[in-house]
């Protein structure tokens, strides 16, 4: 097989997508709700896509970027709203969209948004209002002619009709359809990789032969250049669209070692739970993250060559670290560390050599560029292969020597070959090497001892000369396949890195300090001893030498380009050559924790990147000599430095300047006014820092400035000159009492923090002139009167006022929940006030928690782009009605609200409302919720004891359950569904035809009732273990697991509570509803589709996870089937809340099981007769002889 780099190797018609999907919208329309949503969702599943974002108007001709996108892109949408066409831009690119359709094989989705799709084919309706007003204005009829066809023609496309769907339903549709193309279209790409397909079809049975209940560990064993890792990436682009999550983990023994198995521990992370702030400390803490996290996942993960034990126990330890059907591939030379591994013999894949006649077509695509021998060459290319012994690498790089040379150079290279011994394949190697130029062959030995795995630009920097740029070079180097460039990162494969070390060690075997480079510590140490000069010397990397304790004379290597020390922690004493060192780019002595001095003067006038980080008992910077104006960034964090030397004034290029946690640092260094082009200074931690200078105001060109944790009173007037700054972050400043007026001058502002700052009481009036803010958080501050102006930050979208309740600094703690505070009787609490926030259009997340709020603003309904509100901790008695027009909200907690006594209706929020009420101790009851038939809700309700007692014998689930039903019309409906309930309670109620004591249920359903089945309903009843007190009980998660026949499902549903209801004051149940859908999705349609005559033994478990004294007490389940659901649709709709005598019931009074049997059209569970099976079955449970179960939650 071919490498990765060849993959289109003849396929020179395929088009080069620069992104997947180019978005065309109308801003105006939807920017802020569906395409955001749309914009989000592709991103998440990884595919590229291209939004234009600009919020101002724009000019009258559409960018060149745009018209480059547009051509770039595999797929159009185009979201047709009613001002679409008011657009003379959105026109423009959508001609340019129907151009590129014809022309470039772009593939085009319209979305009718809330428009008639004849009123765009036709220009009718909003559509002929915007032609008449561009007719007024654009005489060119031409165009107006273009725009017109090109609206015609896209509304004759298929697409999707927003007025009929619900926006999620349209974004899962969408996705999934350009997900599916996507995925075929790699196999188009992937179809010149000679060899593979029959290798993936292999690969794919290896992965499909064990159970669906099964994690399976698969290894790809084979010797090196075979084409273990090309057959991974393939096999991985071919399937990972089917799991929850994935992960290519790419070099993994190249990015390993150094603390490299945290950073790739977080990669898996972020990968597969598409999260990007993940963090922990080490090793250890990440196995116990990746254990917690991706327990319940169905992943697939590829950990690509992998060759020592520890790589695997970090990152795939053990099978049961992930969800049921997940697999797990690992790339190893190494059989015997497999088998270590505890991988079967029968898991092991043998990447095996190519055949001769993928030989031939593969050299042939490299030498030839088509998949056959040229008319005269073909003996001799028999000749070549032959030397290749199938071995894709060698093939390739044979290939790529050998393209367009005459006959004369192939019978060289085979004169060559037949000299050989054995014809090893380091020597067929060699022969591509010794084809190159001098200054390509530098390049590639660099590579191979120094620079892979570093970026391009990186390298090239470190190589370039006054006289000599390296691009060109590299650029050969990957077109001979001896280098690929990923990411804009330089890999090499091991062989060919093997090779470029073995020539090194051959210029002088015997004798390291004759070789030109050198990589080993040990051989590094021993010249740096023992020879006189070493003037061939560039770089020197020591990281981690535990035992170095000082370093020797630098004049010896007065060409020193690159000297690595990190992690030296007993280093104490550098030589005082180093400063005079004047090719020296890097310079990292990060983490030497025993380094006290640096030599008194340096003078490192090629400095580009100097490293101090964490040198903690570093006390002084030297003095500057002469000019180091390339420095770009000082990384001074974690020292004991207390000033600078005015001497830094010569560092006039240095961009980034870091200082975070200086303690001994207690007034700014005058010498960091001079630097001009400094963009990002961090003084975040140096806690002694008491003032910030007026000439703070002359880094005209900052951006970034963090003063977080510092003990500032006040900031200088003078920063109003900082007209670039776009993060301001002031977290934690606690001697910060008010801001300067100035600072709303800083119009290039995106990002204020002040979160923490206890004696901020006040901000300025006019802080609504920052019209660009985009976050602000005020969080742990004593303000309790913002200034209005805030309110109407048009762009502003994150707000937290999080713990602003009014209290002084000296009375109480910000993070602490409300309810603990009025236990203090603080007298007078005087919480938050907030005005009118009508104008925070574009918000997406508001948190008011724990701001003894009086009331909630009854414009808070006009936030449209809200997804998260967060009102805990308040002492409201109601929420405003307007809530319910919160049509994007997701997340919505109230928690603790000890006065709320009505939760608000909510039936137009967004497709998956989850509703936190845990703690609200006075609420007595909640409007229902409408559920759509997409939708999915929860509602928990732990600690509300007082709603619990008002329900009576009333059932809150199924009077969900019902009015769920009444919005359902199932047989339209395609949808995946499932909402579920948390409630104070102790038993399980009666009308669950299952029941259970313990955590497990066991039923036998016969396969005639599949046929009407159309959901479950489940309930556990959970609670502190009997043998621990209550206040003792901590859990994160509830997880209920499924198994149908023996198979388990690859998705558990689950609940999760946070941190401030870790602790149940007595027991509460969890009821969940799940549709067909749901099963379809996570188990195939197999589980509905049992043969007639045959049963499903499904088997439901309910597992917490967290200490042992959570608890599972009771259980129970009852399927519904189509008559039922049919029953309490067409019931009055009257709420069973009404009167005590009420009924819930989903069955038909008097329906005869034997006639049931006969007709197949059963009001009640076939359950009844078969009952439960099995271990936590429940035959002890009587099971009422009616035809209809009575409402009771058994309390």
């Amino acid at each position: 097989m071919a490498s990765i780099t060849s993959e289109i190797a003849s396929s020179s018609s395929l088009p080069k997508w620069e992104y997947d999907v180019f978005l065309s919208f109308r801003g105006e329309d939807t920017r802020n709700n569906f395409t955001d949503h749309l914009y989000a969702a592709l991103d998440q599943r990884g595919i590229r896509t291209f939004r234009d974002d600009e919020r101002l108007e724009r000019g009258k001709s559409i960018s060149t970027e745009l018209l480059n996108a547009i051509e770039k892109s595999k797929f159009a949408i185009i979201v047709l709203s009613r001002n679409y066409a008011s657009s003379s831009w959105c026109l423009d690119e959508l001609v340019k969209i129907v151009e590129c359709k014809e022309e470039t094989r772009l593939t085009v989705l319209p979305v009718f948004y809330g428009v008639d799709p004849s009123d765009v084919r036709k220009q009718t309706g909003s559509f002929a209002e915007a032609f008449a007003k561009h007719e007024e204005v654009i005489k060119n009829e031409e165009k107006l002619q273009s725009w017109r066809a090109a609206l015609s023609q896209v509304a004759n496309l298929s697409g999707w009709d927003a007025r009929n769907k619900q926006e999620s339903t349209i974004i899962k549709e969408i996705v999934g359809e350009i997900l599916g193309d996507l995925n075929s279209s790699y196999s188009y790409v992937h179809k010149d990789l000679v060899g593979i397909k029959s290798r993936v079809e292999e690969m794919e049975d290896l992965c499909s032969s064990m159970g669906l209940n099964d994690v399976r560990f698969i290894g790809i064993w084979g010797m090196g250049g075979v084409g273990k890792t090309t057959l991974a990436r393939v096999l991985y682009d071919k399937i990972h669209s089917h799991f929850d999550g994935s992960s290519f983990l790419a070099n993994v023994r190249e990015k390993s070692g150094n603390g490299g198995l945290v950073t790739l521990q977080k990669q898996l992370l972020s990968d597969v739970l598409f999260e990007s702030n993940i963090d922990f400390l080490d090793a250890q803490q990440g196995i116990n993250v990746i254990m917690n996290r991706l327990c319940c996942k169905r992943v697939l993960v590829i950990l690509d060559d992998v060759d020592q034990l520890i790589q695997l126990e970090a990152l795939v330890g053990k099978r049961s670290w992930f969800g049921q059907g997940s697999v797990i591939i690992m790339t190893t030379r190494d059989q015997h560390l497999l088998f270590t591994h505890e991988v079967a013999e029968e898991e092991i894949y043998k990447a095996t050599l190519l055949n001769d006649d993928e030989a031939l077509k593969l050299f042939s695509l490299k030498a030839f560029k088509q998949d056959y021998p040229s008319k005269g060459y073909e003996l001799l290319s028999q000749k070549v292969i032959y030397y290749a012994q199938g071995l894709p690498l060698a093939l390739e790089i044979l290939g790529s020597f050998l393209f367009c040379r005459n006959l004369d150079a192939w019978e060289s290279l085979l004169g060559r070959l037949r000299e050989c011994p054995e014809s090893k394949i380091s020597n067929v190697l060699q022969i591509s090497f010794d084809g190159l130029r001098r200054t390509e062959k530098k390049i590639f030995l660099d590579i191979a001892c120094f620079f892979k795995g570093m970026t391009k630009d990186r390298v090239a920097n470190i190589l370039r000369t006054p006289h000599y740029k390296p691009n060109i070079d590299i650029d050969v180097l990957v077109e001979k396949s001896l280098i690929t460039i990923s990411d804009g990162t330089l890999w090499m494969h091991d062989l060919l890195q093997e090779l470029g070390k073995e020539i090194v060690r051959c210029e002088s075997p015997d004798e390291p300090g004759g070789r030109s480079r050198l990589w080993l510590k040990e051989d590094i140490l021993h010249i740096l001893i023992d020879s006189a000069s070493l003037e061939w010397l560039r770089i020197i990397d020591l990281s981690d030498s535990r035992e170095l304790i000082m370093t020797l004379d630098f004049a010896r290597v007065p060409n020193l380009e690159k000297l690595i020390l990190k992690g030296c922690t007993k280093l104490s004493k550098i030589h005082a050559s180093l400063g005079d060192l004047k090719h020296l780019i890097l310079l990292d002595l990060n983490g030497c924790t025993c380094l006290k001095s640096l030599p008194c003067k340096i003078n490192l006038e090629s400095l580009e990147i100097f490293i101090l980080s964490s040198c903690s008992k570093l006390k002084k910077f030297p003095e500057i000599v002469g000019n180091m104006s390339r420095l770009l960034e000082l990384y001074l964090d974690g020292t004991t430095i207390e000033d600078l030397p005015l001497s830094m004034e010569q560092l006039t290029g240095l961009i980034k300047l870091d200082l975070t946690n200086c303690k001994n640092l207690s007034s700014l260094p005058r010498v960091i006014f001079s630097f001009a082009s400094l963009n990002t200074l961090t003084l975040s931690g140096c806690s002694k820092l008491h003032k910030m200078q007026e000439n703070l105001g002359n880094l005209k060109g900052l951006k970034e400035l963090d003063l977080s944790g510092t003990s500032i009173r006040d900031l200088p007037l003078l920063m109003e000159h900082l007209s670039g700054l776009i993060k301001l972050d002031l977290t934690n400043c606690k001697n910060l009492s008010s801001l300067p007026r100035v600072i709303c001058n800083l119009t290039s502002l995106k990002t204020l923090t002040l979160s923490g700052c206890l004696k901020l009481e006040n901000m300025p009036m006019n802080l609504g002139n920052l019209e660009g803010l985009e976050e602000l958080d005020v969080s742990g501050t004593a303000i309790r009167e913002p200034p209005s102006s805030i309110f109407c930050l048009k762009n502003l979208k994150i707000l937290s006022f999080q713990g602003c309740n009014g209290l002084s600094s000296k009375s109480w703690s910000w993070k602490k929940p409300l309810n603990f505070l009025l236990m203090t009787k603080t007298p007078d609490l005087m919480g938050l006030v907030l005005p009118s926030v009508s104008g925070l259009s574009s918000l997406t997340e508001l948190n008011i928690r724990n701001c003894n709020l009086q009331s909630i603003p009854s414009d808070i309904g006009c936030l449209s782009s809200l997804k998260k509100l967060d009102l805990s901790g308040n002492n409201f008695g109601f929420i405003p009605e307007s809530i319910n027009q919160l049509s994007n909200l997701g997340d919505f907690w109230v928690e603790n609200c000890k006065s709320l006594q009505l939760l608000p209706e909510l039936r137009l929020m967004s497709p998956f409302i989850r509703v936190s009420a845990n703690g609200c101790t006075s609420l007595e009851s909640l409007l229902p919720f409408k559920m759509k038939d997409d939708s999915g809700s929860t509602l928990h309700l732990l600690n509300c004891f007082q709603f619990v007692e008002n329900l009576g014998r009333c059932d809150l689930f199924t009077t969900m359950l019902r009015e769920y039903f009444q919005e359902l019309c199932y047989r339209e409906s395609t949808k995946k569904v499932r909402f579920d309930v948390v409630i104070p309670g102790s038993e399980v109620p009666n009308w669950f035809r299952h029941q259970s004591v313990g955590a497990s249920i066991n039923l036998e359903v016969p396969s005639y009732l599949f046929k009407q089945f159309r959901g479950i309903a489940l309930c556990a009843v959970f609670g502190p273990h009997r043998h621990h007190p209550a206040n003792d009980l901590s859990y994160d998660h509830l997880y209920v697991y499924f198994k149908a026949n023996g198979n388990e499902f690859n998705s558990s549903p689950f609940v999760r509570f946070t941190e401030e209801f870790e602790t149940v004051e007595s027991d509460h149940r969890w009821f969940m509803y799940l549709l067909p859908n749901y099963f379809k999705l996570h188990f195939g349609k197999g589980l509905l589709q049992i043969a007639d005559g045959f049963s499903c033994q499904l088997e439901i478990e309910f597992r917490s996870m967290g200490p042992d004294f959570t608890e599972i007490k009771k259980c129970g389940a009852h399927m519904v089937y189509e008559e039922e659901m049919e029953d309490l649709k067409q019931s009055t709709g009257q709420s069973e809340c009404s009167s005590s005598s009420s009924s819930i019931i989903p069955y038909n009074e008097g329906v005869d099981v034997d006639h049931f049997e006969e007709d197949i059209k059963f009001k009640r569970s076939r359950d009844d007769e078969n009952g439960g099976s099995g271990e936590g079955s429940s035959p002890h449970i009587p099971h009422p002889k009616t035809k209809r179960v009575r409402s009771s939650d058994g309390e």
